[in-house]
């Protein structure tokens, strides 16, 4: 009989719970305004981990969740294995410089009362801002320091994941939302983290409680008061609607009847079994009735090949979430709580700045601040009219560092990241691309770059050309240019 939860290694150093305890409820309770007393939130936390819940997930903006887990690790010694405390950080899009980041960092030191953070986790909101680089950089160099055990990401797809492995971040896990309705990180984001060893961590495994017994065979609701219910069901909705959800829900009970175990395990068994992933977060109810034990149900049986195949029929009547992981966070259908994110997104500065070009009424270029632009003299992008045209775009962070050096997929993804970035300085969108040309140092590289490519134009179908250039200055791998019209 499993009377703990199951552990697994995150690094030679870092073992984890498979079960780890959330505590954005924690937010939940202050939202008032009345901060939880840190000694009785350290008291019920202390009995998750005395109860072999040990691993506690949190973040910079979930109230006082990092106060709470200080004061809880305090009270072990050195010579007492303690809890393993994650947390987050989630600053807002802007320069990154090494004051603002090691600011950023410390004040998680400091809150969690700690010399070195277990997990710091890094959330960034569009990646046409590239300073989040940056930031990876300077947090991988605190972790060189001893300051941070392991580097973890949240809500980052496969593409920009695979630009970070590639620039030489040591990433250890991706925390993003894995269920039964959102199968997302099934994907290409699980086939890079099996080949590259990254570990994904699960959140919304049970869709904020959609996934129980209490849901089967009822209405749809016509009001939901509460923001996790109300961020799922968008879930829900976008994967098909209640019906499909019904059908999962069906086949997720008779499995579960079939088990002796309760429909959450099996949503929560069925994300375990996945070889990418190390654990799902569960909520830790810190002032509601537990559900420790059945939580210890997903240890005490797998799923066979009958009941993953029920699913699948399952799955078949739904469809699949748009996107990849994380961009319900960044681009429409905003699958979040409020549902609409673009006001936020809106107000992240933009990174490049347009200017008039002097004796050239309306017209308006952009430089991006490489060595090669004043040298050549060039804009990186120039809108005339309603046409914005950019230049051959290499993958060169800041003024001359290559990105990805010798990753011809990873280059692409950042140089459409930028170029996307100029686009918008100058009043236009990536939607509004019409030619694109790409210049390649190795033409047998055709194909990482042209999912790259397709993972941003696929929807939007501009017409292409795709050439081998022979040799590029420098270690770029890629070269992109591209035509937009604005309507």
């Amino acid at each position: 009989m499993t009377t703990i939860p199951h552990r697994i290694a995150l690094t030679g150093t870092l073992e984890i719970s498979r079960l780890v305890c959330g505590l954005w409820q924690i937010a939940d309770i202050e939202k008032n305004g009345t901060l939880m007393d840190p000694g009785k939130g350290a008291d019920a936390l202390r009995a998750y981990a005395e109860a072999g819940f040990d691993t506690f997930d949190m973040a910079d903006h979930y109230g006082s969740a990092e106060l709470i887990t200080g004061r809880l690790l305090s009270r072990y010694d050195g010579g007492e294995q303690r809890p393993v405390a994650f947390t987050k950080w989630c600053p807002k899009p802007g320069p990154m410089t090494r004051q603002v980041v090691r600011k950023g960092v410390e004040e998680r030191l400091s809150r969690l009362d700690v010399e070195k953070i277990d997990l710091l986790q890094f959330h960034w909101w569009t990646f046409e801002h590239p300073a989040w680089l940056d930031a990876l950089h300077e947090m991988e160099r605190m972790r060189e320091e001893g300051k941070i055990e392991a580097l973890g990401l949240t809500n980052f797809d496969a593409a920009h994941l695979a630009v970070a492995l590639a620039d030489g971040i040591k990433i250890a896990t991706n925390q993003v939302s894995f269920s039964l309705i959102d199968r997302r990180a099934a994907g290409a984001l699980s086939e890079l983290c099996t080949k590259t060893g990254v570990k994904l961590l699960a959140y919304g495994t049970l869709c904020g409680g959609f996934l129980s017994e209490k849901w089967l065979d009822q209405p749809e609701p016509a009001l939901i008061a509460d923001w996790s219910r109300s961020k799922y069901k968008r879930f829900i909705d976008a994967a098909g609607g209640w019906g499909a959800y019904q059908g999962i829900l069906t086949a997720v009970a008779s499995i579960a009847d079939k088990h002796q175990v309760s429909v959450s395990n099996i949503a929560s068994r069925w994300v375990l079994e996945h070889e990418a992933v190390a654990a799902v977060i569960i909520g830790a109810r810190l002032s509601e009735t537990e559900h420790r034990d059945d939580n210890l149900n997903v240890f005490r049986f797998s799923l066979d090949d009958e009941d993953k195949a029920a699913l699948d029929a399952a799955f078949t009547a739904t469809l699949p979430i748009p996107g990849d992981c994380g961009d319900e966070y960044r681009k429409p259908p905003f699958l979040t709580a409020s549902g609409d994110l673009s006001h936020h997104l809106d107000a992240v500065p933009s990174v490049f700045k347009a200017e008039p070009v002097p004796g050239k009424p309306g017209r308006m270029r952009v430089s991006t601040g490489t060595i090669w632009e004043p040298l050549a003299g060039y804009s990186r992008a120039l809108r005339v009219g309603d046409r914005i045209l950019v230049s051959g775009t290499t993958a060169t962070h800041a003024s001359d560092r290559c990105v990805a050096p010798g990753n011809a997929g990873a280059q692409a993804t950042y140089i459409l990241d930028k170029i996307a970035a100029s686009i918008a300085a100058l009043g236009g969108s990536i939607d509004d691309v019409v030619r694109t040309r790409v210049y390649l140092r190795d033409v047998d590289k055709w194909e990482p770059v042209s999912r790259a490519h397709g993972r941003v134009f696929s929807g939007i179908l501009p017409v292409n050309t795709l050439l081998q250039a022979g040799n590029l200055v420098g270690d770029y791998e890629v070269e992109i240019e591209v035509e937009a019209v604005c309507a």
